[in-house]
């Protein structure tokens, strides 16, 4: 890939409220239009966008900050609160070093969860938001899961995993169990990947497979995030659905881009988006799953192009 001048930097950004530093890189020059990553999870990390991405969307004309949030990925930090309020502080405290005032959010998955509910509380500081496969009401999700995973498991015959689904519908939906159980039956059905790649997207999955620091934060993933972000927040039962008129009347721009492929939103689901963001905000891609700026790179980076741009 050929890379444009930018400015390239890698620093920490230490809250006056927390001595543990977070990681942070930037692409591109400070003056040039300001986009924030924030990465799925909770547990995981920036590195898959950072390192396939981040510098592609630079030679388009933007200033992209990726960084992995406290106590995930690369930010070690063992007193991390895993509380709304303290990666909202990080976020500020992002801002503040880069001196931005309005930033577009790019929020994946549990990101996209996070980007919705900071632009509540800090509106002001918020251009737009751009949902990646993102989650918005989780208990949909839950159900699009179990619906979808007894498909495949009736189709295969495969009554064990039928049983586990009538167990798992008895059980406490706003528990953590039954949020870890639902994402667990869609990564053994395969509703994270695209069945039929394309050459692109074959390319990058090869890279990041052949990145030793990606493989090494995957082989370090754990519970812990996700755990207590669930006790301390209860994401389980969260819907954002409502907060994305009332944003969008704030004139925060609203922009979502989803996968056909990604088993964890149905169409009625992503429909649902659409009468939100309007027609010509949202990209509803073929061959792409959950992760679109992997599955359709040149879609994603166009779309972007011509709506922040």
């Amino acid at each position: 890939m050929r890379i444009s001048f930018c400015l390239l930097f890698l620093f920490f950004i230490i809250p006056a409220s927390n001595a543990q530093s977070l990681y942070l890189k930037t692409y591109g020059t400070p003056h040039h239009k300001p986009l924030i990553f924030l990465h799925g999870g909770p547990g995981n990390n920036a590195l898959s966008f950072e390192a396939t991405t981040a510098q592609r969307l630079a030679d388009k004309g933007f200033y992209v900050l990726v960084y992995d949030r406290r106590g995930e990925g690369r930010s070690v930090d063992p007193d991390a609160a895993y509380t709304f309020q303290q990666t909202f502080d990080d976020l500020n405290q992002i801002l503040k070093t880069n001196r931005i005032g309005k930033v577009t959010l790019l929020g994946a998955s549990f990101g996209g969860l996070l980007a919705v509910r900071y632009a509540e509380n800090y509106p002001q500081r918020v251009q737009n938001i751009v949902l990646i496969g993102a989650l918005v009401t989780l208990q949909d999700t839950y159900s699009t899961i179990i619906s979808s995973s007894r498909k495949q498991y009736e189709a295969r015959n495969d009554t064990a995993s039928l049983a586990q689904l009538k167990a798992l519908e008895t059980s406490d939906r706003s528990s953590y169990d039954f949020r870890s159980a639902c994402f667990q039956h869609a990564s053994r059905n395969g509703f994270f990947d695209v069945p039929n790649r394309t050459e692109e997207a074959q390319r990058l999955y090869a890279q990041l497979q052949g990145d030793t620091t990606y493989q090494g934060l995957q082989s370090r993933r754990n519970s812990v995030a996700s755990k207590a972000f669930h006790e301390h927040e209860h994401y389980s039962t969260i819907d954002n659905l409502p907060l994305l008129p009332k944003l969008k009347a704030r004139g925060i721009g609203l922009y979502a881009i989803y996968g056909k492929d990604d088993g964890l939103y149905s169409p009625a689901q992503v429909e649902a988006v659409r009468r939100v963001t309007g027609s010509a905000h949202i990209r509803y891609l073929d061959r792409c799953a959950h992760a679109p700026f992997l599955d359709q790179q040149t879609e994603f980076v166009t779309a972007l192009v011509h709506w922040l741009r």
